[in-house]
């Protein structure tokens, strides 16, 4: 087993990781394992966006990474095209994650082998065709070709804000109604021209958390291999309460592999180290749960252009104990009272860790503190994260 290959710690893996390390000197295991908790959010992902000039395309790159089409480091918006070659536009806080706002495609000499080409294919982990009405031949060509070539794509049919604002016109109007009519619509129209059992999902650039982001995301998340899907996890914008909810099981499943590293450090005879190693790990976690669910500062000042609230409206929703400020003083006491908390069956399974992290009984105490902090401290970021996005959502974000 590979260290990519854990999610959750238990003994099996521990037993495992000791072989791993087994040539090592602890120091030395202790940067091996500090590499790889770092390379967990070094994978890189790609997304290819594609479609016909003028379908959306450089609006859903900038909403898939959290931005407006007039932020800084947005992709370039217009009636026309306005992409000749392909553009990277990395996400703003995983910089791992890049999104491609790709050239049109559908101009009269379109070959799907040509572009495939002219766009370095092989660059992508899955590709995002965007259509702003009906699917075309052009967007069915680079579909199969794709799919030949052996990756992943996903029709979206773009600017469904735009179409339900014209159906609200009629007397007889439901939503639910409209939508599926449109997607049905796009889906025959597909079949027409030669794709099978094709699916289509219904994205506004402008209100990326309304209709089929949640459909689409579970899609992704199910052909992608663990890393990558991690990854796009966290990188998503917090837009709906069911993204919301899978950030915070993905963060979970990693504080097993920050625990332990806290008791490989304890292990380390060195007074003092155990708890600055301790105070910096929890620190630098804190700090990616608050970036990841959209509460550090930068992210909350976006969201208030957006809502019309003050950040102090914002953080008066939010209670867990840090979100005034990460510092040691806070960490320390957070620390203290998580350390109280062990039970005596969590001593007996600290004892177990004892052959993996050395024969110091602080590796084993410090792996269930960590772990316990890391956990509560989890929970209560991610329900500041659900009220206020719930706030946001009442004003019409």
């Amino acid at each position: 087993m590979s260290f990519e290959d854990y999610s959750v710690i238990t003994q099996e893996n521990l037993e495992d990781l000791k072989e791993s390390i087994s040539t090592q000197d602890l120091p030395s295991a202790i940067n091996t394992i500090k590499d790889y908790l770092k390379q967990q959010d070094l994978v890189e992902l790609n997304i290819g966006v594609t479609g016909e000039s003028g379908s959306g395309k450089s609006t859903f790159v900038n909403a898939f990474r959290g931005l407006g089409d007039e932020e800084e480091g947005s992709a370039k918006t217009g009636i026309v095209e306005t992409t000749m070659e392909p553009e990277v536009y990395p996400h703003p806080n995983y910089k791992n994650v890049k999104v491609w706002d790709l050239p049109g495609i559908g101009t009269p000499n379109f070959k799907a082998h040509e572009y495939l080409k002219l766009v370095q294919f092989e660059r992508y982990d899955f590709f995002i065709i965007i259509a702003s009405d009906r699917f075309k031949e052009c967007h069915t060509q680079l579909a199969k070709e794709i799919k030949r070539m052996g990756k992943n794509f996903y029709f979206v049919r773009s600017k469904i804000d735009f179409s339900i604002t014209a159906e609200k016109r009629k007397k007889n109007f439901d939503l639910k109604m409209t939508l599926d009519t449109i997607r049905k619509d796009c889906e025959n129209g597909l079949k027409q021209i030669g794709i099978e059992a094709p699916v289509v999902f219904l994205i506004s650039g402008w209100e990326l958390g309304k209709y089929d982001l949640n459909l689409l995301e579970e899609r992704m998340e199910k052909e992608l291999d663990q890393h990558k899907r991690h990854v796009l996890m966290l990188a998503l914008p917090n837009i709906t309460l069911e993204i919301n909810e899978k950030k915070k099981k993905a963060l979970e499943d990693n504080i097993g592999r920050v625990a332990f590293l806290s008791a490989c450090v304890a292990a380390i005879p060195l007074p003092g180290l155990s708890i600055a190693a301790d105070v910096a790990i929890i620190a630098e976690e804190l700090r990616k749960y608050y970036s990841t669910f959209g509460l550090d500062d930068p992210s909350l000042q976006k969201l208030c252009e957006r809502s019309g609230k003050t950040i102090e409206e914002l953080k008066s929703l939010m209670k867990s104990p840090l979100h005034q400020g990460i510092n040691p003083s806070s960490i320390l006491t957070l620390l203290g009272a998580a350390s109280l908390l062990i039970s005596e069956d969590a001593v007996e399974f600290f004892v177990s860790l004892i052959p993996i992290v050395g024969t110091v009984v602080a590796g084993g105490l410090s792996y269930l503190t960590v772990s316990r902090l890391l956990k509560r401290a989890l929970d209560d970021i991610a329900e500041d994260a659900r009220k206020v996005l719930m706030a946001s959502l009442e004003t019409g974000v």
